[in-house]
């Protein structure tokens, strides 16, 4: 694994180095469209509504729009906002850790120690264990600021990113509200049916049979020479690329070499110094007759 981020768990003066890792990764296989009559990629352009031009990747801002106007945001506006850069993870408070709803579990990391030693990262892990708490901490990744969660797995702490409490939707259902008398009977043929299925989980015991097939499919497909030439499915101008971003950003990286070699050309010019004109020969003496 390569760690995506370093930087340092702060709580009081204690002060732990980590590196940060992230703890999952997507094994669906990756598919994209094509045209069913050629089999040629299908691409999707950025196209400007007012004028019908495709706009490059370069050339393209950010806008809000509250559905009467639309406020557009250049990258200088965003450079002038404050950007959290700071390399700590800050311990907020440590909590039970039955009052962290899972519901509010966001995208996981693992945390390494980083230092000659790691006693301090094991006193952390250990104290969190055995005071059965988590501790909530702010940090911030990608010049975004985030709450967190930091609890151990195994031997190793876990860092998980929480949602905002105003990005959790409140359920409020009136099938709900109406009173439903449940028996006696029916209560414990529902645990006795519970019990029936009752073991300890194990997620190794799982697979994803959907995408298993479509790799069984995709195998044979190839084995049966059911399959185009890759570079056959690119078009002249997308030919040796993977998709339409890859040529956005191709577009801008050339437009931008172009500028840069034409504005050095300009200053160049004016730099140089300006050439003399050729001194003219005096003219040779005639001699007299």
């Amino acid at each position: 694994m390569r760690a995506i981020w370093k930087g340092a768990l702060t709580f009081g003066l204690v002060n732990v180095p980590v590196k940060v890792y992230s703890a999952t990764e997507d094994h669906d296989v990756s598919l994209h469209q094509v045209h069913n009559k050629d089999g040629g990629r299908i691409r999707y352009q950025r196209i400007c509504e007012i004028d019908g031009e495709v706009v490059p990747f370069a050339d393209i801002d950010k806008a809000y729009d509250d559905g009467e106007q639309t406020v557009v945001l250049t990258k200088d506006d965003f450079d002038a906002l404050p950007s959290e850069k700071s390399r700590e993870i800050d311990v907020v408070e440590f909590v039970p850790s039955e009052q962290v709803d899972p519901l509010i579990l966001d995208k996981a990391y693992y945390l390494e120690p980083d230092s000659t030693s790691p006693k301090a990262y094991v006193l952390l892990r250990k104290t969190l264990e055995q005071t059965e708490r988590t501790a909530i901490v702010r940090f911030s990744l990608r010049q975004k600021t985030r709450l967190a969660a930091l609890r151990v797995r195994g031997d190793v702490l876990v860092l998980q990113t929480l949602l905002w409490a105003d990005e959790v939707r409140e359920a409020s259902f009136s099938s709900l509200d109406e009173s439903v008398r449940i028996s006696a009977k029916e209560l414990e043929m529902s645990a006795s049916l519970v019990e029936s299925f009752a073991k300890d989980f194990d997620p190794e015991e799982f697979t994803d049979d959907y995408q298993a097939e479509l790799r069984t499919l995709i195998d044979a497909k190839l084995e049966q020479g059911d399959a185009l030439d890759t570079a056959a499915t690119f078009g002249e101008q997308e030919e040796a690329s993977d998709g339409g971003e890859v040529i956005d950003l191709m577009e801008a990286l050339r437009a931008s070499v172009e500028r840069s070699r034409a504005a050095r050309g300009s200053s160049e010019e004016k730099k140089a110094p300006a050439k003399k004109p050729a001194a003219k020969k005096p003219a040779a003496k005639k001699k007299a007759s």
